[in-house]
Order: C-alpha cells, then structure tokens, then sequence
C-alpha cells in the first residue's frame, strides 16, 4: 500500500482483537456516519433560515470591518460636502383652482377646466415643466446672455485646456452655426428643466415651483418668471379655445335653423292630412286608453289567479285546514264549545252510563255543535267560491274592451309611422339647435371675461441660506450607507470565511460533541509554561477535557486513545502529552506513543533521543520494552517515533502494531497515541481503527469546514470510534463576543486574567 492510500478500503485494514469488539465498533462507526449524513442534509435544508441573533453576532465579530467601511464613508462624504459649490434655492407658491370663477358657465371647450377630468392637476403639473414653458421664460429673461448663468455654464479650466472649448463661430459655415445654436439652445432648456423642480402640496390646491442655482438673486427672477408665464399660457390658451369655439358654432346654429324650420313644416302637413292628433306626452289617445286597460286587465287577472287558488284549497282542503276557517271567530268559539263539552262528557264517563240522561243530553248538545260547525265552514267555502267566479267574470269582460281597443290602436299605428319619423327629426334639429344656442351665448360672454384659475400665492425672495449641499444630511445618508456596506462587507468577509470558529459549528456541522474548548495563548507565552500554573486557564481547560472523557463511552476513558487533527499545526501533540500527564497525575500507568511516523514533534518536546523507537519494533529490530522510556512525569510512560521510514502505512498495518497496542493495552491502565493528521495520509485511519477511541482535535478559525468533515469520513470509514471533537486556540474573535463564551475564562479562577495562546507545535 503506497502512503498516500486511502482509507475506504475496510477489508486491507486489521481488525480489532475480538469480534464483540469489532461488532460493536462498526455499529458505532456506521451511527456516526448516518449522523453526519443526515446533519449535514439538515444544514442543507436550513440554510435558508433566518436567524437575527447569529447575524448580530457576525456584526459584532467582524464590528472592526463595519466600523472601518463606515469611516472612510462618512469621511468621504464630509470632504466631497465641503467641496461642492453651493446651490441656492428660490421657491413660490401657485395656487391651481380646477374650475375659474364661475362668471359664466362654460364647459366643454378648455380641457383644462374639466372637473371630470381625473387627471387634471397631474396635467398641470407636466406643463409646469414642459420644454415650451422653459423655452418661454427662457426668451423673456435672455438668459442666454445673463452673465450668472455664463458665469454658472463656463467651461471648466480642465476642458478648455485638453481642447474641449466652444468652436470658433468665425470659422463655421452657415448650417454649423445654425445647428450649433440649436445644440446651445437644447442645452440651455435641459439645464433649466434639470434645476426646476415641482413640490405639490399634499391636500391642498396648492404647488411649490422651485429654481436651484449657484445665483441666489438668479434663482428668484427665474422662479417668478416661471410663474407668471405658466398664467400667461393658461390665458392665451383659453382665449384661443374660446375663439375657436366662437366661429364653429356660429356656422353650425345657421345650418340647423334652417333645417329645423323646414322638418317642422313637413310635420304639420303630414298630420293634417292622416287627422292625427298627439296628447300633451306625445302619444295618441287610443295608446294611453289601452295601456290603462292592460293595467287593468293584469291587475284583475291577479285578483282571479288569487281567488281561483283559494277555492281549489278549500275544495282539497275539505274546509277545517283552510286558513280563513281557523281564522273566523265564529268557528274558533264552536270548537272550544266542542272540545268543553267533549271533555265534560268524558269526565262523567266514568260516573255515569252513556244511556243516562245527563249523558244522553250533553251527547246531543255535541251533535248540535258539530252541526254548526259544519254549516260555518260551507258558507265559509261558498262565500270563497262566490269571489272566485265575480274575479272571473270581471277579467273576461275587461279582456273583451282590450281586444276591440288594441284594434283601433293598431290601424292608428299604421298610419302613423312616417309621423314618427318626422317629429324625431323636428325634435333633434330642435334640441341641437337650443344647446348650440346656449352654448353660443355663454362662448360669447366668456370671450370678454379675463378669469383665470391659476393665481400666485406668495411671490419668491432671493433665498439667504444654501438649499445644497446640506451637511447633516449628507453626513446621514453617508452613515446610512457606511452602515450598510460595512455590514455587507462583514457579511461577505463571514461567508468566504468557511472555518470552524466555535463549538457549536463542531457539533451542527461535524456532529460530534465537544469535550472542550482550548482557549489560545498570547506570546509570548507557550504551553509549557502556561501548564507550569496548575490554575491557569491552559492547565484547567486539558483537565475538562480529562474530566469529559471520562465520560465520553459507557466504560469511561477509552483504553487506548488516537488523538489525530485534520490538518499538521492544530495543536494534536500538545494534546496527546498534555492529557498523558494529566492521566498519570492520576495515578494511572500511562503510554504515550508517537505514531507521527513523518512529522514527529513529541521528542523534542520531552527533550529524548529519537534514535530508536516505534519504527524499529515495527521492523522487527527491537522489542517494545528497549524503546519505551520513563518520563519526568511518575506513571508517564514514552515511546518515540525513531527513524522516519519509507513506507509508514505498510509498517502500521502490520501485526506488530496491533500486537503493541494490545499488549500496551494490557501493562498499562492507559494508552494515548499521537497519530499523524487525517487528510492526505493513510496512517490515522489505520491507527483510529486499532484503537478504542478517536479524539478529533480541530483550530479554531483555521480548520475549514469541508476538510474536517472530510476528515470525520475517513476515520469513520475507516471504522474508527470516534468519541467527540477538542475545539483548540480558541478565541472570542473567532466567534464573536456575542457567542456567549466568556465562561471559559472562569478556568482561570480569578488568579490568570490574560488570555493565553495555544502555540503551535
């Protein structure tokens, strides 16, 4: 196997010494692998989920960033504000009636004055700033040849001197000067509509027409001219309309007249020849008569159907269910006497005999009530039938009048389709001809009334105070965007950050448990020294761990124990003799093996001779007893790498390596090997394999999330057991001040207040 191989391949690796063993690290090797399969689908699905708190502590993380974005921001904006030249702004105030004063009452002929017109005042705001509006007030004031307005479109001394000034008009021909006073001209309304602006006044009828210019006294002229032109044109407009409107209407009422006079003429000669004669309403006599009797005719009809169904009723009700039955009094107080009597019967039923007397005579008097009440409920029955067929009778004889009417209206009808037709051509000529008349008049007082609809509420002063550019809101735009692209900026500087930073991007994106938090140490401080303070934060934190894995499976600290990292330099060896020794400070017989069989550091840490060591058993050279040397530390056992060999993976996946880890297993109450890192070589997951355990070790803002997790597969691939992660160097800058990890200085107990940093090996 070359030293590069990877670890997928379960069969070439060895197994484990027994099979309960082996059985049960596979089923917690394939329990590890489907948690990180389905935490990371997990992370997938909830990558879209918003969470303020982590956006807040990416904010205070990165505050450095943000808070240097915003400086540079609000400092540019300071400096490019006290650059600017200052504008002057000079406003007045129109007032915009939708309808004049109404002297007269003219509709129809000025748009402008619809009231229906929904868009009326939107309209008036445009030709405020339309070209020929500016055009106008350009011409009236000559701003061409205001010396503020070349002072304020000079060209710049930069232009003029790469060559970009005015041609010379000497030099050009007569179309190149016209077109050159057109482009002039062009540019003279652009900039004029550029620094026009229109304000409506919510609520109101009122509009605020502003001019900026780098001339106060220049803003005000332009201002008013603006103005009073904008009545002006409102005034030739409607004076324009109404002329118009005049010399139509007078070609049109002379066209009408005549010909109103002459439909009339025909009318009459037409009626008096067919004798036709209209009621005041315009229909004929026989007309109104047959509409009266079909009213008539409808409501007897009514009166009938009514009558007819309440006869049926009472003829399939048999008379007792019909309503007007119930409803009359006289059979009401018939069956209370009915039911009094019934009930007096049956009460001395059971005194007397049916054949006595008494019995025999309230009998009767039942029998006569009865009688009655029969008789009440026929007249009842022929008073309904009488009223049916009186309804009856009534609607054939007004049908038989509606009949011999609708004939005479029809011949009248005949005869008077053509006089018809003519009096709707007498009453249209008519009625155009009255409005054209009317209209006629009111275009003609109109005509010689100067009202208008526009008026100026308050005239513009030369403004004192510069309308731009305004420091406090540029400084507040300017924060508002360095807020922003700061903490944009932060947001991306945090996203192209994919590292594992705290312990809980440990367990969501690793799904391990973190058995402690390392924090780092400030230089020059090492970890030697910071381990020589029992209560240091450093020395504390190593013991947590301890503590943790104690904890970390069902039978306590496992009996040999790989401490491997992703990547060289997490701080892996540190760990591996940091947590030996404080084993043996237990009282434990301790092993220490560095299996870094290409990069070894623990010699030189512990200050040995590395001349034999783990590579020579492995060989066959020595035994495991010539190579493993007492330490400084009582119970702490060591055994040294030795010469670097050619083909480290081939040697530790040799018997002898599991042979020593069993026999280490049984000398000594516990076993740590300082494995090579995970990603690139093949010696961790061989060695996570032969061990009980794995601790992951992992740096904090330098472990990239994919290559841990990459990592993590291997060794689990591998069938490692890996029992949690240790979260190394670990700073708040690394997650943020708001990650609440403060506590972890509490290993300090008050006697280290300075943070120290985890050296790198």
């Amino acid at each position: 196997m070359s030293q590069h191989e990877p670890e997928g391949q379960g069969a070439g690796l060895p197994a484990p010494a027994d099979d309960a063993a082996a059985s049960k690290a596979l089923a917690v090797a394939r329990s590890q692998a489907l948690s990180l399969e389905l935490r990371s689908q997990d992370n997938a699905e909830n990558s879209d989920e918003i969470n303020l708190l982590d956006y807040w502590r990416i904010i205070v993380k990165r505050r450095w960033t943000v808070l240097g974005v915003l400086a540079i921001v609000l400092a540019t904006t300071l400096v490019g504000t006290l650059l600017m030249t200052p504008v002057y702004r000079a406003s007045t105030t129109v007032q915009i009636e939708r309808d004049t004063i109404k002297v007269v009452e003219v509709e129809g002929f000025t748009p402008t004055e619809s009231p229906a017109d929904r868009d009326f005042y939107q309209t008036q705001y445009e030709l405020l700033k339309s070209r020929s509006l500016a055009q106008r007030v350009i011409s009236q004031l000559d701003i061409a040849s205001d010396p503020a307005y070349q002072d304020m479109t000079a060209p710049s001394p930069w232009k003029a001197l790469l060559g970009g000034g005015d041609e010379d008009e000497e030099t050009l021909s007569a179309d190149e000067l016209a077109s050159k006073e057109q482009r002039d001209q062009t540019r003279m309304t652009n900039w004029f509509l550029a620094n026009l602006s229109i304000e409506p006044v919510r609520n109101s009828r009122l509009v605020r027409v502003h001019f900026d210019s780098e001339d106060a006294e220049f803003s005000r002229r332009v201002v008013n001219a603006v103005a009073e032109a904008y009545i002006a044109s409102n005034l030739d407009r409607r004076f324009d309309a109404s002329t118009y409107a005049k010399d139509f209407l007078e070609d049109r009422l002379e066209q009408l007249k005549l010909k109103l006079e002459d439909s009339e003429k025909e009318l009459v000669a037409f009626a008096q020849r067919e004798k036709i004669v209209d009621a005041n309403d315009g229909s004929s006599l026989s007309t109104q008569s047959l509409g009266e009797l079909n009213t008539a005719v409808a409501k007897a009809q009514d009166e009938r159907i009514r009558a007819e169904a309440r006869w049926r009723q009472a003829e399939s009700a048999g008379g007792m269910g019909l309503a007007t039955v119930l409803e009359s009094p006289i059979v009401q107080t018939l069956q209370e006497q009915r039911a009094k009597l019934s009930a007096e019967y049956q009460d001395k039923l059971s005194v007397f005999k049916p054949a006595f007397p008494e019995m025999l005579q309230l009998k009767a008097q039942i029998e006569e009530t009865e009688r009655q009440l029969a008789a009440e409920v026929g007249n009842i029955k022929a008073s309904i039938r009488a009223d049916y067929q009186a309804a009856l009778a009534q609607e054939e004889l007004l049908k038989s009048q509606v009949g011999l009417l609708r004939d005479e209206v029809l011949d009248l009808q005949s005869r008077s389709i053509q006089y018809n037709i003519l009096k709707r051509e007498v009453d249209t000529a008519r009625q155009q001809y009255d409005a054209l008349l009317q209209r006629y008049k009111e275009i003609g007082i109109a005509g010689g009334v100067g009202t208008n609809n526009i008026s100026i509420v308050d005239v513009a002063e030369t403004p004192t105070n510069k309308h731009k550019p305004r420091l406090a809101l540029n400084l507040a735009v300017g924060l508002m965007l360095g807020l922003f692209g700061g903490v944009l900026l932060a947001f991306v500087f945090e996203y192209l950050d994919d590292t594992l930073k705290a312990p809980e991007d440990v367990e969501k994106q690793l799904g391990l448990s973190v058995l402690g938090v390392i924090p780092m140490l400030k230089a020059p401080m090492t970890p030697a020294k910071a381990l020589e303070d029992p209560r240091s934060a450093f020395a504390e934190a190593y013991r947590s761990v301890r503590t943790a894995l104690q904890f970390a499976t069902d039978t306590g600290v496992p009996r040999s124990l790989l401490i491997t990292s992703s990547t060289p330099s997490e701080g892996k060896s540190t760990t591996a003799l940091t947590l030996a020794r404080n084993f043996a400070q237990l009282g434990k017989r301790v092993l220490i093996i560095d299996a870094d069989l290409r990069n070894p550091s623990l010699h030189r840490t512990l200050g040995v001779d590395n001349s034999a060591g783990l590579s020579n058993y492995l060989a066959g050279a020595v035994k495991a007893t010539e190579v493993i040397h007492a330490t400084d530390t009582p119970g702490l056992m060591y055994m040294s790498t030795g010469p670097l060999p050619p083909n480290p993976a081939e040697l530790l996946m040799g018997p002898k390596m599991l042979s020593l880890i069993s026999i280490a297993r049984e000398k000594f109450d516990q076993l740590i090997i300082d494995g090579p890192p995970v990603m690139g070589l093949a010696d961790a997951p061989i060695l996570g394999n032969l061990a009980n355990g794995t601790l992951l070790v992992v740096e904090a803002g330098e472990t990239r999330i994919a290559v841990a997790r990459n990592a993590l597969k291997r060794l689990l691939a591998a069938r490692a057991h890996v029992v949690g992660g240790l979260l190394t160097k670990f700073s708040h800058k690394h997650a943020g001040d708001g990650y609440g990890y403060g506590g972890y200085n509490y290993y300090s107990y008050g006697g280290q207040e300075e943070q120290k940093k985890l050296g790198r090996r």
